[in-house]
């Protein structure tokens, strides 16, 4: 590829000077000084920068920081939470294949999982993450190809037992596919317990001031993935000339196979520019990521004793069923709480509809205090039996707490829970 410092202003040289920050690389495509180069790019994109539908350097040091962080091998960035969760099921998931998943994950997954997915003739079988180990291993077949749960639950805010999924996952010779988003990596490392890839909605804390949508796949390159069930991985791509990722690219083969096929056919690439603010997110991501857990703790411990509130889920709370687990896993608890008010969805709105200070969003893992009801919003698309499998009752709402000051936050919270009484 052409040297960079030739398109530098005549007379000027950069000497050892670096930017102070990540440069944004604005660019589609990128110059090289003969069709050879080219067409060696093209029989290995690995090699260099083709296009940036695939890669973009600006991007690709965000991926680096991400894979970094949940102790993985690679990462690759997607456009959306919901990309990255598409792209990492069929990254190894075909027509006639089927996975399995917890039924205790965000609805939009849910709707992906048993409905968009089952027309492209993938098969997902939900299970209860409180059923037996048998229960779950019944639902394995001969074309069972991953599971697949989340480290805390939206909105139920159940806590994923990832070690005994990965256990019940590898006895079948299939990976554990795990979503991170509510703990990041600052909370939980889902590889450190046997997850095999993680994924995010980077648009939640990573980002956190509701800037980009944006979504990660993070592969740990531990499976392996030569043990006859993934021929996809181990076989020659003929779109690719023949190329065997396990072969060719060992421990990173799933990554860069995603990369290769499905980024190329897809286009789900984060443009420059929301890599460039997604990383001002990351940089203090562990700062946020303390102070959202304790003012969550505050406000958790606040909605217990109010008497409107019929319960609370916050599994960093003694009482919450999830406190075991999320003492093993998690380092804290997010900024996120679900609770159940008394009466119902008449009292959830007009609870959220006093309030001042917390937004009334689709949006959750912000900087700023934000509230949702998911029966009637984020998970109206499912059906009574999928909400109730979801743990989503009629006046649950989803509370994101922010960074705001504690007092401001208790403060409203008064204030809508003085409105149910009205």
């Amino acid at each position: 590829m052409k040297d960079e410092t030739k398109c530098l202003h005549s007379g000027y040289k950069p000497g050892n000077a670096q930017p102070r920050v990540m440069p944004i690389v604005q660019s589609t495509t990128y110059v090289y000084d003969s069709t050879e180069e080219v067409a060696a790019v093209f029989d290995d994109p690995t090699k260099s920068l083709i296009y940036s539908r695939f890669a973009n350097p600006t991007v690709m040091a965000v991926e680096d920081k991400i894979a970094d962080l949940e102790s993985g091998v690679g990462a690759m960035c997607t456009s959306s939470g919901q990309a990255a969760v598409l792209l990492s099921i069929l990254n190894i998931c075909s027509a006639g294949d089927s996975f399995i998943s917890t039924t205790e994950i965000y609805g939009g997954t849910v709707n992906l999982f048993a409905h968009t997915l089952k027309r492209l003739g993938i098969e997902c079988k939900f299970v209860g993450k409180n059923v037996t180990d048998e229960e779950i291993e019944a639902a394995f077949d001969s074309n069972t190809r991953l599971v697949f749960g989340e480290t805390i639950a939206n909105p139920a805010l159940t806590v994923f037992d990832i070690e005994r999924f990965a256990g019940i996952a590898h006895k079948h010779s299939v990976p554990l596919i795990v979503d991170n988003t509510f703990a990041t990596p600052i909370l939980c490392k889902p590889i450190e317990y046997g997850a095999d890839i993680v994924v995010h909605s980077t648009s939640k804390y990573m980002d956190g001031h509701a800037l980009q949508i944006g979504g990660v796949i993070i592969d740990s390159g531990k499976f392996d993935w030569k043990n006859g069930k993934f021929p996809e991985l181990t076989e020659p791509d003929e779109t690719y000339h023949g190329i065997s990722y396990t072969e060719t690219y060992g421990e990173k083969a799933y990554i860069i196979k995603a990369r290769m096929q499905l980024m190329r056919d897809f286009g789900v690439y984060p443009a420059a520019h929301s890599a460039f603010l997604l990383n001002l997110g990351l940089e203090t991501m562990p700062v946020r990521m303390k102070q959202y857990c304790e003012n969550a703790m505050v406000v958790a411990k606040y909605l217990q004793s109010a008497k409107q509130v019929e319960s609370v889920s916050y599994p960093g709370l003694e009482g919450d069923e999830n406190y075991a687990l999320a003492k093993k896993y998690l380092k804290g608890c997010s900024g996120v709480i679900s609770f159940v008010l008394k009466g119902g969805k008449e009292a959830a709105v007009k609870f959220m509809n006093s309030l001042k200070l917390a937004s009334n969003e689709v949006h959750v893992a912000d900087i700023r205090t934000c509230v949702l009801h998911p029966a009637s919003e984020t998970h109206r698309q499912l059906s009574d039996e999928q909400l109730a499998a979801a743990g989503i009752e009629s006046g649950m709402v989803r509370f994101s707490v922010g960074l705001e000051n504690i007092g401001d936050i208790l403060a409203d919270l008064e204030a809508g829970l003085s409105a149910v009484d009205r």
